[in-house]
């Protein structure tokens, strides 16, 4: 692949991207501002990997070849050589703006400077830079390895060039991607968050248990998994932050968060990541 990538940010999210691009035979750097960081991104590659390789579903040559592919970073000065940039750090709009701002000033000219946000404004992101028309939203889905589904958002002066280096890339990836312009929560978070949102308002009315609210949305609309088990999956945190965002944008009641989805992220109430969401997975 002739396109050189370059990934800010090692988390599951940057990881999983920086996976994405390599497993397609890109040359990848994933960057973040810590050595450590890094490495445990390296650790979210490899571990998922090595099982495959346990179950007879990967060679341990395959994985390498992968792994190689992909360049530890972080001096935020590598990226200067990348064709395409994409951003995958914190979702608040401060820590996307300065992380743009630093791009701009090392970015070559004509490269694509994507960020991976879910609900957040990419005019609004483009703005930190003197190069709106280059910058572009590339929703990926968690885990970005396995979902084939990105969502490309153009910002009020994203041009038509960057828009379709973005959708070929996706193409090369393997991807499905959507064309979206800019609104908040795009396409699927804006339909599916709330969805999600009104599952804890019934739970919160008593109208059903959490167990078969979820029973009813799998078995009554063929969903493979529950609202609350999504959620769970996707971390409450990240739930409500979505729900803020787009009450926030529109002022809308029908976003307003539920009052228990609120109670619960106070709680640390996060979902799998801390063992403890909706459901309880510390007794396994």
């Amino acid at each position: 692949m002739g396109e050189r990538i370059f990934v800010v940010g090692a988390g599951s999210m940057g990881s999983g991207i920086a996976q994405t691009f390599a497993t397609a035979g890109f040359d990848v750097t994933m960057h973040d501002v810590k050595k450590e960081y890094v490495d445990a991104g390296f650790g979210r590659i490899s571990g998922p990997l090595l099982k495959r390789v346990e179950k007879g579903k990967m060679t341990t040559a395959e994985v390498d070849a992968i792994v190689s592919r992909i360049t530890p970073s972080t001096d935020f000065g590598d990226a200067q050589q990348a064709d395409l940039i994409i951003e995958a750090v914190f979702e608040k709009m401060e820590v996307k703006k300065e992380v743009f701002s630093r791009l701009d000033a090392v970015a070559k000219p004509g490269a694509v400077l994507a960020t991976n946000t879910s609900s957040l404004s990419i005019s609004e992101i483009a703005a930190a830079t003197t190069r709106p028309q280059d910058v572009i939203g590339m929703h990926f889905f968690n885990p970005a390895p396995v979902m084939k589904l990105v969502e490309v958002i153009r910002g009020s002066l994203t041009s038509d060039a960057t828009f379709h280096k973005a959708a070929a890339i996706c193409t090369k990836l393997g991807k499905e991607a959507v064309a979206v312009n800019e609104a908040p929560g795009f396409v699927v978070n804006r339909m599916l968050v709330p969805m999600m949102n009104e599952a804890f308002n019934i739970l919160m009315e008593g109208v059903a248990s959490a167990e078969d609210i979820d029973k009813a949305m799998k078995l009554g609309t063929n969903m493979p998994m529950g609202p609350f088990e999504l959620a769970d999956y996707t971390g409450l945190d990240i739930g409500l932050h979505t729900m803020e965002t787009l009450f926030s944008e529109t002022g809308d009641p029908k976003f307003r968060p539920s009052p228990l989805l609120r109670k619960y992220v106070r709680a640390g109430r996060l979902g799998r990541k801390v063992g403890i969401g909706v459901y309880d997975y510390r007794s396994g």
